[in-house]
């Protein structure tokens, strides 16, 4: 008796420390899960957080400072500079608040600046009171010492001068382009509401000499209103220019003989002035501000059909509008972010594409500018104060819309769902839309279960109610061993194997699934008669799957041979030519089709084995006793076995959808990758696993892709949280109803 209850304590004792055990590892588990979680959350939480603008130097600028007409800032927060009416430009130390330099873009002119023309944040056209103009740059110039001490230096670089012309008229305004060709492009808005362009081309021949061509011609057509604002695209090709009348015109100047305009529409409703022009970031959208204080962005996109398509001007992004008239507009010159001030001197931060408005500067500013790497703005208040604010904006092209919604992006004639992070020059634009992300998910899961779950069940009952145990002792261990195969072997012979086979087969592959439920069928109702024989259902039984092998042998040769025949008749000879030709459906090797057999031969096992274990731990007293009230083997399976079975079941499908939602090897390696939200089968996809598995090695660090990349992780870690709850709760349901699971 003594032993006896030394043996019990000692059992109980394993007991209590079995269940501290695993309580603990159950917890370290969720832990660890949490963990996870909130590391990809904290990651992707500053991708909505809200930019910020600090003041870093604050100064009064000494007397005469009323006479600026620009100012600028390096992206180092180190150097400014303004420009006044005499064209010269003074440099100040950030640090000490004092001036060091100046230097003289008129040195060799007596006139006074009439205009400038902001272009490339530290580019000016500068119209001379002499009607003259020149376009002069300042350049940060980098310099180290022996001890490695960085010094900037700045530099005054005259690109290019214009003289006057003899007996031209009043001049307004001017801008000068210099493409990466070296052709200068000038354009003059003159008092008689007409624009005068001057082109100097140089040419090269075989022997490298350089010859200079000059070409003028004027722009003198009906414009509905007095010009009140214009701007040149980089190139020196396109002119906008809007009217007191609120109209917008384009005007076409890649031709050295003349310019043809290519738009004029109402852009301001009730007649309100355009008071501001210019050009995005990649000259494909125009900034334009009016009197009414509003501010919008128009580009030229596609309308008409067939030979009237051409290219019309349309407002595409509304940004967030002032209380006043726009006075003036700075474009980034590497986003598509947008700088504007109204007449009350109150500066607004814009991003065009996502339509973000992402600072109010409440300092009212008489001038203002961007620093080239978009991380400072210096300004020139009422009080004639310097002021430079360090700006805090990482991801201004991403918010809710640009991520979920449809948006508009430059080249695209409607709003869409796009996904395409990089591109091969510089002014691309990065485009973030995770919906084709998620229906490529959702569409290569589905039609993986669709190819496994009849399978998987169909498969499982088959083993566990009619065939031998014998055989089943064989057949569950080889389909259990299929899920150890690695997930990129399946991908690698899905993708550089069946694929091709497929390709060349795809009539009959479609013919083979039209054929076998037929022939199957007539197969059974041909064997029924014979299979009610003592003899045949003797040794049949159990292996009836046996009788069928030859028959789905025989009909995928008979696919095989008829697809040639039907091609010829129906479809020209060349199916897949007629599904583009007379379909617009274009086939794509790596599709659906090949994720739909990949994917579906790696949950195939998950599902086939916890389906088998939950139809054969059915009490045998249940199917007993249904077969004694004189119900058929069939009419127990379908009434009995699997209702009881069913949490076991379900629990099995949505084990193998979380798997498929989660596969990343296979569909990388056969779905093309390419994010179109389209069900057809003959296209690929991608999906959120595989998107990150592409893109994360280029994706930089902090940066808006990564941040992007961890939302996307998010996504699917809830996604398949979502999935198992709702299943769990499922199960919990069915298992009240049938009482077992």
């Amino acid at each position: 008796m003594q032993k006896l209850n030394k043996f019990i304590q000692k059992v109980r004792r394993q007991d209590r420390i079995a269940t501290r055990v695993i309580t603990f590892g159950g917890l370290l588990v969720i832990a660890s899960v949490i963990a996870i979680l909130l590391l990809i959350v904290r990651v992707t939480v500053p991708l909505f957080q809200s930019a910020q603008a600090n003041i870093i130097f604050q100064f009064p600028l000494p007397s005469g400072a009323e006479s600026v007409l620009a100012m600028g800032v390096d992206e180092y927060q180190e150097v400014a500079y303004t420009l006044d009416a005499k064209g010269v430009f003074t440099f100040y130390n950030l640090a000490k608040g004092a001036s060091f330099l100046t230097l003289d873009a008129g040195a060799q002119k007596k006139a006074a600046l009439k205009s400038i023309e902001l272009h490339k944040n530290n580019q000016y056209t500068m119209l001379w009171e002499d009607k003259s103009t020149s376009i002069a740059e300042i350049d940060f110039r980098l310099l180290f010492d022996q001890e490695g001490k960085r010094s900037i230096k700045p530099e005054l670089k005259v690109i290019a001068e214009f003289p006057p012309e003899t007996g031209s008229p009043a001049v307004i305004g001017a801008a000068i382009r210099k493409s990466e060709d070296g052709q200068l492009t000038q354009v003059t808005l003159v008092d008689d509401n007409s624009f005068q362009v001057r082109r100097q081309v140089i040419t090269t021949d075989l022997f490298d000499n350089e010859k200079k061509e000059n070409f003028a011609f004027a722009v003198r057509d009906d414009i509905p209103g007095k010009i009140t604002a214009f701007t040149l695209d980089e190139k020196g090709h396109a002119l906008y220019a809007g009217t007191d009348a609120g109209s917008l015109l384009r005007w076409d100047l890649s031709k050295n003989d003349g310019a043809s305009r290519t738009d004029n529409v109402v852009a301001i409703a009730d007649k309100q002035a355009i008071t501001a022009l210019a050009m995005v970031f990649g000259d494909i959208s125009v900034a334009v501000g009016d009197a009414k204080g509003g501010l919008a962005t128009w580009s030229q996109v596609w309308s008409g059909e067939g030979a009237d398509k051409v290219k019309k001007l349309r407002k595409i992004h509304p940004l967030d509008p002032h209380k006043s008239a726009v006075a003036s507009i700075v474009t980034s010159r590497r986003t598509k972010s947008i700088v504007s001030s109204g007449a009350d001197g109150l500066v607004h931060y814009d991003y065009m594409t996502s339509e973000k408005h992402l600072l109010d500067l409440d300092h009212p500013l008489t001038i203002f500018a961007l620093a080239d790497g978009d991380k400072s703005l210096v300004g020139f208040d009422r009080d004639k104060n310097l002021i430079v604010w360090n700006i805090d904006n990482p991801h201004p092209e991403v918010s809710l819309q640009t991520l979920f919604g449809k948006v508009w992006y430059e080249s695209y004639d409607k709003p869409e769902y796009v996904w395409q992070s990089s591109a091969g020059n510089d002014d691309f634009e990065p485009k973030f839309s995770i919906m084709p992300l998620l229906f490529g998910t959702i569409k290569g899961t589905l039609y993986a279960m669709i190819f496994a779950i009849p399978l998987s069940i169909f498969g499982a009952v088959y083993t566990s109610q009619f065939t031998s145990y014998t055989f089943k002792k064989s057949i569950k261990p080889m389909i259990e061993i299929m899920a150890s195969v690695p997930s990129v072997v399946i991908g690698f012979l899905i993708a550089l194997w069946l694929g091709p086979i497929i390709e060349k087969s795809i009539l009959a592959l479609f013919l083979c699934t039209l054929l076998l439920p037929l022939v199957l069928v007539l197969m059974m109702t041909i064997m029924k008669p014979y299979y009610k024989t003592p003899t045949l259902k003797n040794r049949c039984a159990g292996y009836e799957f046996l009788l069928l092998v030859p028959v789905v042998l025989a009909t995928i040769a008979l696919s095989v041979w008829l697809s040639p025949v039907v091609e010829k008749l129906l479809f020209s000879g060349n199916f897949l030519q007629w599904l583009y030709s007379d379909l617009g459906i274009r086939y794509d090797q790596r599709n659906s089709i090949i994720i739909a057999f990949g994917l579906g031969i790696a949950v195939i096992p998950i599902i086939f084995s916890i389906t088998e274990d939950a139809i054969s731990n059915i009490p045998n007293s249940l199917t007993g006793a249904s077969l004694a009230l004189g119900a058929s083997r069939w009419q127990t399976i379908w009434r009995v076995v699997l209702p009881s079975a069913s949490p076991g079941i379900f629990a099995a499908i949505m084990i193998g959808f979380g798997r498929a939602v989660g596969e990343t090897m296979i569909v990388l390696m056969a779905t093309g990758n390419t994010p179109i939200m389209d069900w057809s089968i003959f296209n690929g996809m991608r999906t959120l696993a595989a998107n990150i598995a592409v893109e994360i090695p280029e994706a930089p660090l902090d940066g808006t892709l990564y941040r992007v990349l961890f939302l996307c992780a998010t996504l699917l870690f809830a996604l398949t949280f979502i999935l198992n709850t709702g299943a769990e709760i499922v199960r919990e349901r069915l298992r009240k109803k049938y009482g077992r699971y």
